[in-house]
């Protein structure tokens, strides 16, 4: 049996509520679980004590086989059970394929009517130029 540390959704409409569950992976989301090891009120403040975790069972049941979740393997890197390597997708910010193309053709075109711009002042200076020099 495949298990896993999920959340399960607790709490009313718009009032969210979870407790940290270990569960047979093939459970529906709020459906049957072995155990409750914890539970996370996202509606409290930042700094208070959002994250209720019970270290002791986390550690029994991760040495057990279970999976963790990434939301509750965050948590349980916060708690010092388990660690959580840190993620990185220096593209993730960059426009799409479509936007960069758009990009790059404002970018051409402003270029070309920037050429345009100094071709007719060089035009207009020369004759300038001419008249003066007589």
């Amino acid at each position: 049996m495949s298990l896993k540390i999920r959340l399960a959704r607790a709490g009313s409409k718009k009032r969210p509520y979870y407790h940290i569950v270990v569960a047979d992976a093939r459970s529906p989301r709020d459906g049957r679980f072995l155990e409750i090891i914890g539970s996370w009120n996202p509606m409290l403040a930042k700094d208070a004590e959002r994250v209720k975790v019970d270290s002791e069972r986390a550690a029994h049941w991760l040495g057990h086989g279970a999976q963790a979740t990434d939301r509750v393997l965050r948590f349980l890197d916060q708690a010092g059970v388990s660690k959580r390597d840190t993620r990185n997708n220096p593209t993730k910010g960059l426009p799409g394929k479509k936007a960069q193309e758009r990009l790059a053709m404002a970018k051409q075109a402003e270029e070309e009517a920037a050429a345009k711009a100094a071709e007719a002042a060089a035009a207009a200076a020369a004759p300038a130029e001419e008249a003066a020099s007589e």
